[in-house]
């Protein structure tokens, strides 16, 4: 049977996927042992997992802003939305302050001597956390430390030039004051399923092993316990942005998955920072069918609800991919069909910076819009939502529990920790799969490694590595149900 790898990236010019055909499993089989973040900090530590995680009092809630004037104005533009935090909480909001630029190891250390303080009781140590700032502000490897020992989202909003859009962060406090306050909330959450089905196999793959599986265990158990929610596909045709926007206009408090191609770079590269800033992850929906940033900054979109995004950079573009080194060596051997230039083209080229995709802030600054995204900040391959020992049989429970998570109530960080909780868990079978290969080595003993079993877990390792959350971690569904 065949096997392939596909990834969710199209080039901004044509709209076309990057890897049409995919690429071989094999290719996967020798890929590079990935360097694991120090000191164990992959392994969840959430201080209080005797109490609700959904239970702001118990868990608290607070914010890391950068340093400077620009931390200062990001945490004065949210000021109404801290006040609010701690009213609910009964408890002041802990204020961290951050350098620009830590790696994994500068993030751990931070975690410790200052997150982790031995000065501060564990019970005032907040749970959630809300990171302020883009990727060359507050390092997106710091998030990826403490999304291990707790529930953590960013928000950043651009301004012209690449600066802040305080407004933005304003517009965002007042929409979820806002939706909490609301006296009246849904009767019910509703879900929303969307695949851009353009032709393509990723695509293909994805309607397949992950939408309609997702969407025919949400109608057959949520329907089943709330007679009358509403599940239901956005049809796709030849207008797809616009079927996608009046549906999610449509939907209050409620859940969508979307699943499509990423906008990456176009075949000569992108011709500015700027427009990369404001191009790339935009969904390409087809040909000449692009939904970007400007196009759901006003109309409703998914109002009060919460987007699951799944396309490549559809949350954020980092400094260097986790696949970048593999790529690099499949073109080395041959063994990539085409230039890997092709994918890596997209990242930050020396001097330049890593960033948040345009589409969600968008989204988010939209007073009609969601209150949380979901999303990815790398390339997104189909491996995330199959089995890594049969890439054809669906594992689409990875990310349908993320959906029930949020469709009974839970808070959007509960909702990501719910896909971390895989991620730990490949990561812990990754890393015993290379110390098994390392230990024959050295006592001169075959390798007991299957090189099938460890490509596909690599894949899915650094796929599920790639989620995160844009908007507060403390964001729930307004519905009765919850």
């Amino acid at each position: 049977m065949d096997e392939r790898l596909h990834l969710l990236l199209a080039d901004a010019e044509e709209q076309a996927p990057v890897l049409k055909a995919g690429l071989e499993f094999r290719a996967a089989w020798d890929s590079p042992k990935p360097g694991q973040l120090p000191r164990r900090v992959e392994a969840y530590t959430l201080d209080a997992p005797g109490r609700d995680p959904n239970d702001l009092a118990a868990q608290r809630w607070g914010v890391i802003a950068p340093e400077g004037r620009e931390g200062d104005e990001m945490l004065q533009a949210i000021e109404p939305l801290i006040r609010h935090r701690e009213r609910q909480q009964g408890a002041c909001a802990r204020r961290y302050r951050v350098p620009p630029g830590m790696d994994a190891e500068a993030a751990v250390q931070w975690r410790d001597s200052e997150y982790r303080a031995e000065e501060v009781p564990e019970e005032e140590r907040p749970r959630y956390l809300l990171v302020l700032g883009d990727l060359h502000q507050v390092s997106i490897e710091l998030q990826q430390v403490l999304v291990h020992s707790a529930f953590v989202g960013r928000l950043h909003f651009a301004g012209p030039g690449g600066g802040t859009d305080l407004a933005g962060h304003a517009a965002y406090a007042r929409k979820v004051l806002a939706s909490e306050h609301a006296r009246e909330a849904a009767e019910l959450p509703e879900s929303l399923f969307y695949t851009a089905l353009d032709g393509s196999g990723a695509t293909e793959w994805g309607e397949r092993l992950l939408v309609q599986p997702c969407l025919e265990a949400m109608k057959t158990k949520w329907e089943r316990k709330h007679p009358g929610l509403r599940v239901q596909r956005v049809p796709y045709g030849g207008c797809g942005v616009d079927e996608l926007v009046d549906a999610a206009g449509r939907t209050r408090a409620g859940v969508m998955l979307t699943v499509s191609h990423g906008l990456g770079a176009p075949p000569w590269g992108w011709s500015s920072v700027e427009r990369q800033w404001a191009m790339q992850g935009a969904l390409s929906l087809g040909p000449g069918q692009v939904l970007f940033g400007d196009m759901v900054r006003s109309t409703p979109f998914l109002p009060e609800g919460i987007w699951f995004c799944l396309a490549c950079f559809g949350a954020a573009t980092p400094p260097v991919s986790a696949f970048h080194a593999w790529l690099e060596m499949l073109a080395q051997a041959g063994v990539y069909p085409g230039s890997p230039e092709d994918v890596l083209r997209c990242l930050p080229q020396p001097g330049q910076r890593p960033f948040l995709a345009a589409l969600p802030q968008a989204a988010l600054a939209n007073p009609r819009g969601p209150l949380a995204v979901i999303g990815h900040s790398d390339l997104a391959w189909s491996v995330g939502f199959s089995d890594p020992d049969n890439l054809h049989r669906s594992r689409a429970s990875r990310f349908l529990s993320v959906l029930e998570t949020l469709a009974g109530g839970g808070r959007a960080g509960v909702a990501l920790d719910a896909l971390m909780r895989f991620y730990r868990e490949v990561n812990d079978t990754l890393m015993a799969q290379y110390q098994l290969r390392q230990d024959a080595a050295i006592r001169h003993k075959p390798d007991p490694v299957n090189p099938a079993r460890l490509g596909g877990y690599w894949m899915l390792r650094n796929d599920l590595r790639g989620y995160i959350l844009l908007g507060d971690p403390a964001v729930r569904l307004p519905s009765r149900a919850a």
